[in-house]
């Protein structure tokens, strides 16, 4: 990779659209934070594009101010989807080891994938990301990396990340009308975890909880593998909502009632501390109890993460996480959030931050930046896994596979970031 390469996250969220610019030198170890930036998001709703011209509005806002401060013109992003449309299926391919001395090669690995990925799917849905588990050779099983080795049958064991088709095309449009052309997409939890999950954790046992606007995802891994992904349809907006009607304010007030005065702990808050809301906003009067926002804040994470406890259990790994949880998003911030979470989930908890970055790291040092960085630095990756010499490039292509999900480019960055 050239000196002074640059990638872009484009982080398209219910309630805030983020980009950040990361850039990596040759001489130096950590990539570069060189501008970052931010625009409310308004034609977003549940992770889903409900309106094309808010949305594009909203993108080249957050583009601009990127630009901005950095010097540095946006023409192409590494973007993230979610949603409750996003699913995952598990799946395996199997093929024949193309070499006559049975040495297993990229080609190999390749068709294996493309074995893995020729399932039915549901009308108007496609696969966003394959992403390699394990393989087997022969009867040889649990194989990270089979090149090089001998065998006559290659199996793999995949994970299909799959979305709505026209959500996928629909987000697409929007990017591309702000100007900016996808270099990829990717499910948001994955690039949260990429940016604030370090390996010892993803080998333990972790689950990382993105905490969005309209939508919590979640991505779970274990011995280094990712074991499931979701998505609960809830996120911090709706405790803004909850908070609006439960005090009969605007949503702008209960926003802010939220952020400065929020907290999921309301035993810790007396009953007597008061909050005037014309302090807030002057057409505003009256006092509101703290502790009955707080018992709002309250009710709503706990269902979240109850969703999330319910969905583990799916997999038998509710309160079996050795690592714990890592709390991402917007709605880490609130006070208190981290103690609700281990009480309802049984697991060790922490907020995430962004890891192993340089520059001005102070504008992303938060919870809400985590995906933007991770989408950045899954673009990062792949484009150093790409460079000249690279063992994983040497693949061949294959035809006819649409642009997202699916490209041959793409496929190489699916198998270098799960293969150590």
């Amino acid at each position: 990779m050239g000196k002074g390469h640059t990638i872009i996250g484009l982080d398209i969220g219910s309630s805030n659209v983020r980009a950040v610019i990361l850039q990596r030198f040759e001489e130096e170890e950590k990539p570069r934070v060189m501008g970052v930036g931010n625009a409310s998001s308004f034609g977003i709703r549940r992770g889903v594009v409900a309106d094309v011209e808010e949305t594009v509005k909203s993108i080249g806002e957050a583009v601009k101010n990127a630009e901005r401060t950095s010097g540095i013109p946006i023409t192409r992003a590494i973007v993230s989807i979610g949603g409750s449309h996003i699913k995952y299926q598990e799946s395996q391919g199997v093929v024949a080891i193309g070499k006559a001395d049975g040495e297993i090669t990229g080609d190999d690995i390749m068709r294996s994938l493309t074995a893995a990925e020729t399932i039915s799917l549901p009308s108007n849905t496609e696969i966003i990301h394959v992403i390699p588990r394990s393989f087997i050779v022969d009867d040889q099983k649990d194989i990270k990396d089979p090149i090089g080795m001998n065998g006559i049958r290659l199996e793999v064991s995949a994970m299909l990340v799959l979305g709505s088709t026209p959500v996928i095309k629909n987000l697409s449009k929007c990017v591309y009308q702000a100007g900016v052309e996808v270099d990829d997409m990717v499910f948001s939890a994955l690039a949260a975890a990429k940016a604030s999950v370090n390996k010892r954790q993803k080998e333990l046992g972790v689950i990382l909880v993105d905490i969005g606007g309209g939508t919590t995802s979640f991505s779970v891994y274990e011995e280094g593998d990712l074991v499931q992904i979701g998505v609960v349809p809830i996120g911090g907006g709706h405790i803004t909502n909850d908070i609006a009607i439960g005090l009969r304010t605007s949503i702008d007030v209960a926003e802010k009632v939220k952020v400065n005065y929020g907290s999921a702990l309301p035993d810790d808050i007396s009953k007597k501390d008061q909050i005037k809301l014309s302090e807030i906003d002057q057409n505003e009067e009256g006092e509101v109890s703290r502790h009955h926002v707080a018992e709002i804040v309250e009710a709503r994470l706990e269902e979240i993460f109850t969703m999330i406890d319910k969905e583990l259990r799916k997999t038998n790994r509710s309160g079996m996480l050795p690592a714990g949880a890592v709390l991402v998003g917007g709605g880490a911030k609130l006070p208190g959030v981290v103690d609700l979470a281990k009480k309802i989930l049984r697991l060790p908890v922490q907020t995430g931050f962004p890891l192993e970055l340089g520059g001005i790291v102070d504008k992303v040092d938060e919870p809400s930046f985590v995906t933007a960085v991770g989408l950045a630095l899954w673009g990062e990756e792949e484009a150093a896994m790409s460079s000249p010499g690279n063992l994983r490039t040497k693949l061949p292509a294959i035809d006819g596979l649409p642009r997202i999900g699916h490209t041959v480019d793409k496929m190489k960055g699916w198998l270098k970031k799960f293969l150590p």
